[in-house]
C-alpha cells in the first residue's frame, strides 16, 4: 500500500470536485466543518453536503461566504483558477518581506509536495516540476531515466518550493541549493520507497531515485 492509499483510508476524499477543494482548504488551516460552517453562516449539514454530494450547486451568495471563511477566492473554490499562474492578483497594501530562518524553511519544505527543480541541460538551465520527499532533512524524488530531472544526479541543483495566497497577496518561497546523486544501496531504496507520501502525478515507470543534500535553504515571506 502506498502513502497515499494509507491516507485515503483515514479519511476518504469527497467526491465532488468544489467538494476536494472546499475540505482541502480548510484542512489547511485546521478547521473542522462546524468550525467552517460557523465562520460562513451556513448549516453544517449543508456544508457536509457541498463536500460530499458532486451534483451541489450552491449559490453566490453561499460561495462567497466560504470563500471568505476560508481565506481565498470564488474561482479557486471552483476551480475556475486552475489553468491560470498563482500571484494575478494586485499587491496588498504596505507589503513587507521578511527573510525566513531555517527552521521555518525547513517547516514549510514540510514531509512532501510538488517542487521546481533547477538543472543544468546541452540547451541550457531547465525548470520542471517533481513530486517530492523530505526524508532525514535530504529532499528525495522518484524519475524516469530518460526524463530531464534524471540529469540531477552528479551536479548542483536548485530546488524551490512556495505557495502563493492570491486572496490576500502574500505568500512565502523557500530555496534549496546542494548536490544531488542518485541512490543506489538497496537498503536505502528499500527505506525511500517505504517513505513516499504518493506516486508521481506525471505516472508512468519511475524507478530512479534522486537525493538531494541541502547545503544552504533561504527562504522568504510577504505579508500585507
Amino acid at each position: 500500500m502506498t502513502g497515499q492509499e494509507r491516507s485515503n483510508t483515514a479519511e476518504e476524499p469527497p467526491l465532488g470536485d468544489l467538494g476536494r477543494r472546499l475540505a482541502t482548504r480548510r484542512r489547511e488551516l485546521g478547521l473542522s466543518g462546524e468550525e467552517t460552517a460557523e465562520r460562513a453562516g451556513i448549516a453544517p449539514g449543508y456544508l457536509r453536503y457541498l463536500e460530499e454530494r458532486p451534483e451541489a450547486t450552491p449559490g453566490t451568495g453561499a460561495l462567497l461566504s466560504l470563500a471568505n471563511a476560508l481565506h481565498t477566492t470564488v474561482p479557486h473554490l471552483t476551480g475556475g483558477d486552475t489553468e491560470a499562474p498563482s500571484g494575478r492578483a494586485r499587491a496588498g497594501h504596505h507589503p513587507r518581506l521578511t527573510e525566513l530562518n531555517p527552521l521555518e524553511c525547513r517547516a514549510l519544505l514540510g514531509s512532501h509536495g510538488v517542487g521546481r527543480l533547477g538543472v543544468d541541460t546541452a540547451a541550457g538551465p531547465v525548470v520542471v516540476p517533481v513530486n517530492y520527499t523530505v526524508v532525514d532533512g535530504a529532499i528525495v524524488f522518484r524519475t524516469a531515466d530518460d526524463a530531464t530531472p534524471a540529469m540531477a544526479p552528479g551536479g548542483q541543483v536548485a530546488f524551490e518550493v512556495d505557495r502563493i495566497d492570491d486572496a490576500f497577496s502574500q505568500g512565502w518561497s523557500v530555496l534549496v541549493r546542494g548536490p544531488a546523486r542518485r541512490v543506489s544501496d538497496t537498503e536505502e531504496l528499500r527505506r525511500l520507497s517505504a517513505s513516499v507520501h504518493s506516486t508521481a502525478w506525471a505516472g508512468g515507470e519511475r524507478d530512479l531515485w534522486v537525493r538531494i543534500e541541502p547545503s544552504s535553504v533561504t527562504g522568504r515571506r510577504i505579508t500585507v
